[in-house]
């Protein structure tokens, strides 16, 4: 790879990292080729993009990015992938998913919305994260809760008064 193509790769990475909050950091190496293609097939259908990546290319992204990935550099040795989502418990629940036939992918760190995961034992809690829109729905549920029992005690307390007055 010349200077040139390793400047244009270090910058279409900076342009993704710029463009995700959510950035999972794995190795997929020793996969076989139909493991490989169900684990880009199931990505796809989730909506996310899975890389693989030069760790030096990826590590000089990282640095010229505005986001501060702080200790997630450290985990670029070996192989390297990365899934780019926009939910942030996709790739975690992809990965865990993966691992109950195959000890691959091996997660080495994660970055989402600024917070970042270093090692394999995060998977857990990362496959676990509410996404923006289950939090959202929970929120909206909690909200509604209050208000529906007062119209239903204001129905019954008026479906009453009407039994009174018509006897």
């Amino acid at each position: 790879m010349t200077r040139e193509e390793k400047s244009i790769a270090i910058e279409n990475l900076t342009a993704q990292l710029a463009g995700t909050n959510i950035i999972y950091v794995s190795d997929i190496s020793g996969l076989n080729a139909e493991t490989t293609s169900n684990l880009r097939r199931a990505c796809f259908k989730a909506g996310i993009k899975l890389e693989v990546v030069k760790n030096t290319l990826l590590a000089k992204a990282m640095e010229a990015s505005a986001n501060d990935y702080g200790d997630l550099p450290t985990v670029l040795t070996g192989n390297s992938a990365i899934f780019i989502s926009d939910v942030a418990n996709a790739p975690g629940k992809i990965i865990k998913d993966f691992r109950k036939k195959s000890d691959k992918p091996v997660l080495k760190g994660a970055y989402i919305n600024s917070e970042v995961y270093i090692g394999d034992n995060q998977l857990e809690a990362l496959a676990t994260i509410k996404s923006k829109e289950e939090l959202l729905g929970e929120l909206i549920g909690l909200l509604q809760s209050p208000a529906q029992r007062i119209i239903s005690a204001l129905q019954n307390k008026f479906a009453a008064s009407e039994e009174e007055a018509e006897a």
